[in-house]
């Protein structure tokens, strides 16, 4: 027996009874329906692999055919991709032609013969085979030119904290646990979350990050869970979202905290049924993903004040990694440090003489309140402007004051510079939240994620 679900739609109860007589024999389940109407309806509440429509329902269009031929645009309305074969007393050619150009994927004259229905209904079937097996093929390409096409970094490290973290990580990659890393902004969560997915049984999969927080809100759906053509204005074809993207594989979903509450909901649901209904469509596509989310926020206070779920919370924490910020592990700022000073030395053709006693003393001083993208960017700056041989303190900002708080010098009049300075002090006020440091500063949100981008915070 076949495992498939086949819809008969005719307002002939006789046809219905021998065709569900017959063809449950053949195939898992079968669906009738006397009255068109209804069609909308039974695609909301299930997924049929076949549906054979009636031409003339009525008897204001009898004989002509277009009934059908309207009820035929309405299922590929509501499913694009549905295997339609329309059924009719009247050999009108015409009319096939016209069935099938509109979409149809065949059609047959009642009184059918058994072996020829049987017949077209097994092509059809291959044919949904094969829609769908292409439909993943666009998807694992979709994930590929979304997940970044470049090798894992290096997680570098010497501190026994982030020795702790990576012991923890090779620990729960081989799972396909939830993971949620929590910590500041810049202490290397996409790393992190990079390396679960190279140590996990997912790692030939694709891994997908998507930033939630310089999503909008009315693209979220489509960009997550995908849209069919003409979901809106601009959906001129089918488009998997991220999620299908990264089905067999790991989805990175950073900013999470940032989520506002109503989508929270939907993303839940997604979790919850592990599968996703495309913007415009009504057929759920399950999905097969780990989910890692990453947050610099305290989202057991936002549970607390009602502004994240806890139900979402539990769903995506079934493990907690706190990343420890930059001042909390001053060993690791010597080898970070040099291996950016190698990176940048070479790109941009520079000599790389190593860091200065001094400068390294400064460092470990210094509260990095951008945490290793500040260290990284630092670095990069110091090694196209300074004129030593080895990089001296005085090629960093922080020479003429260790912190950014209080009435500390401006160590420079750079517009750039002091910009990158306040939003710096913003975040180290507001302990990396972005909503409030936005809002301190006068900025949107998505204003403050392009300046963040710019200045590498």
């Amino acid at each position: 027996m076949n495992e498939a679900k086949i819809l008969i739609v005719d307002d002939n109860p006789g046809v219905l009874s021998a065709g569900k007589l017959f063809l449950k024999r053949h195939f898992s389940a079968v669906e009738t329906a006397r009255d068109p109407s209804e069609i909308p309806a039974l695609l909301a509440a299930d997924k049929f692999d076949v549906i054979m429509l009636d031409m003339n329902f009525g008897k204001s269009t009898r004989h002509s055919g277009q009934e059908g031929l309207d009820w035929l645009d309405r299922v590929l309305q509501i499913d694009p991709q549905a295997v339609v074969i329309l059924i009719t007393a009247y050999g009108d050619v015409d009319l096939a032609v016209r069935a099938i150009k509109k979409g149809a994927t065949d059609f047959v004259l009642k009184p059918w013969d058994n072996d020829k229905l049987l017949a077209t209904l097994h092509a059809a079937l291959r044919l949904r085979s094969s829609i769908e097996q292409n439909d993943r093929l666009i998807s694992r390409e979709s994930g590929a030119n979304l997940a970044a096409a470049r090798d894992l970094p290096q997680i570098i490290h010497r501190s026994r904290a982030m020795a702790a973290v990576l012991d923890t990580v090779s620990r729960v990659a081989d799972t396909d646990a939830n993971v949620l890393l929590l910590g500041e902004n810049g202490t290397g969560k996409d790393l992190v979350a990079q390396a679960i997915h190279a140590q996990s049984a997912r790692a030939k999969g694709n891994f997908v990050k998507v930033d939630l927080g310089a999503i909008t809100e009315t693209l979220f759906e489509s960009e997550l869970f995908g849209h069919v053509k003409g979901a809106f204005t601009d959906a001129r074809e089918d488009r998997p979202g991220r999620f299908e993207a990264a089905d067999g594989g790991t989805i990175f979903l950073d900013e999470i905290g940032n989520l506002p509450l109503g989508l929270q909901s939907k993303l839940l649901t997604v979790l919850q049924e592990k599968s996703v209904t495309r913007v415009g469509s009504n057929r759920p596509r399950p999905v097969n993903v780990r989910v890692v989310a990453a947050t610099n926020q305290d989202l057991y206070e936002a549970v607390k004040t009602r502004i994240f779920r806890q139900d979402l919370l539990y769903r995506i924490n079934t493990i907690e990694i706190q990343l420890p910020p930059l001042r909390e592990r001053t060993d690791d700022i010597e080898p970070l440090a040099e291996h950016f000073l190698k990176l940048f030395a070479q790109k941009y053709n520079r000599p790389s003489n190593g860091l200065s006693a001094a400068l390294l003393k400064e460092m470990v001083r210094y509260p990095w309140p951008g945490n290793i993208r500040e260290l990284q960017h630092a670095v990069e700056r110091a090694v196209i402007m300074s004129k030593n041989d080895k990089l001296q303190p005085e090629d960093f900002f922080f020479r003429e004051g260790k912190s950014l708080g209080g009435n500390a010098d401006w160590p420079t009049m750079n517009l750039d510079d002091m910009e990158k300075q306040l939003i710096m002090k913003a975040l180290e006020k507001y302990h990396g939240n972005i909503t409030e440091a936005a809002q301190e500063l006068g900025l949107t949100r998505a204003s403050l994620y392009r300046r963040l981008e710019k200045y590498q915070l």
